[in-house]
Order: structure tokens, then sequence, then C-alpha cells
């Protein structure tokens, strides 16, 4: 099997299955997005949706959380990875969108890794889900699959992924897929034991042929 119809299978078979598929965070504006997916960071997106509640409502804007103290912001997201330093980025980043940026979330990716907290994968969510730009987020989930199904030829780094997923996926569809992969890592292809017999795209997978 060659690599473009490896591509094509999987498009076609997620295009057919899972057409419109969107983050599981929950969010209603650019800035609550961002956020959510600093607070993501090697935790669930269903704990990050039970402490943005009350996060939002105490910090609508960049506003109110860059006048946030930092003991304040982690009472609200203690029971997430990692709180002490997620709270001082979430106060960083808001001070830097509303002392560079008018409180606005940019939309560039060279602007967006200079905030911080901020890093290649949170900056290209933001552009695939808020500004809809053809941008690969590589997380831990679209690396394992794109590696386990043969997407990608045993890439070594998330950068690498990146870019050969980006090469092959058509533009228009890189937002999309980069929803396809992580949603078939979460609940199909998982890390320990991917369930091969509920698995719609097996046929075209090298991990499933071995």
């Amino acid at each position: 099997m060659t690599i473009n119809e490896r591509y094509n299978g999987v498009i076609e078979y997620f295009m057919e299955n899972m057409p419109s598929p969107t983050t599981e965070l929950n969010y209603s504006t650019p800035f609550e997005l961002l956020v959510a997916v600093i607070l993501s960071a090697q935790c669930t997106d269903k704990r990050i949706n039970m402490v943005t509640p009350a996060l939002f409502k105490a910090y609508p804007t960049a506003y109110e959380l860059a006048k946030a103290s930092q003991n304040d912001v982690f009472e609200y997201i203690k029971s997430v990875t990692f709180p002490n330093n997620k709270s001082k980025s979430l106060i960083g980043m808001a001070n830097m969108l509303v002392d560079c940026y008018d409180g606005e979330v940019p939309a560039s990716i060279d602007e967006l890794v200079k905030i911080p907290g901020v890093g290649r994968k949170t900056a290209n969510v933001i552009l695939s889900v808020v500004f809809n730009k053809a941008a690969m987020a590589v997380d831990t989930h679209v690396f394992r699959v794109s590696n386990r199904i043969g997407l990608t030829n045993n890439s070594k780094t998330p950068i690498e992924t990146e870019k050969t997923l980006v090469k092959h996926f058509p533009k228009e569809l890189i937002a999309t897929a980069h929803h396809w992969l992580i949603l078939h890592g979460r609940y199909v292809c998982t890390a320990r034991k991917p369930n091969c017999l509920e698995c719609g795209i097996k046929e075209f997978c090298k991990f499933y042929h071995k």
C-alpha cells in the first residue's frame, strides 16, 4: 500500500463517519479556549471542563485575569495537573494579551508562541479551532496514532509528525484531520491497548497488519 492510498483510505473513512469533529473542550470565546488549552496539557479534557466554568465566570476576559493573584487562580485550578505552573502561565498570558494585543488572542503562530504557557501545539490548536487555519496540532494522541497507522514513518518528534501530516492531508482538511486523529487515539487507538476490532481504518493500518 502506498502512502497516498493509506491517506486516501483514512480520509474517506473519517469523512463518512466523523464529518464534523470538534474539540471536546468547552469554550465560548478565543480567550476561553486559550485558557482551556493551556490547562489541558497532560490533563484530560473532562477534568478541564469541570474547572473552567467557575474560572471563566471569575475571569471572563484577559483584563480580569491579568489582575488576579496566582493564589486566587490556583484555587480554581488546583485539581488539574501542575496547578502552580499553570496559574503562573495563565496570569502571564493574560498580561501579555492586555499589554501587546488589546486583550485579544493573536492569529499567527509567531505571535502565539511568544505567550507564556503557549507552545507550538497549543498555538496550532488555537489557529485551527478558532481561526480555521490549516494548522496541525500534534499531541500525544496524534503522535502515537500517526506512527501506528503509518501516516508517518516512525517520526521521532512532534514537529516531524506535523510536517509529514501537513504535507499529505489536503490543506482544507488539516484542521479537521487534527480532530480525527485525536479522537481516534482517545477512544479507539488507545495507548496501552488499541481496540483494533472496533477500528474502522484497520485495513489501512501498518500496526494491524503486523
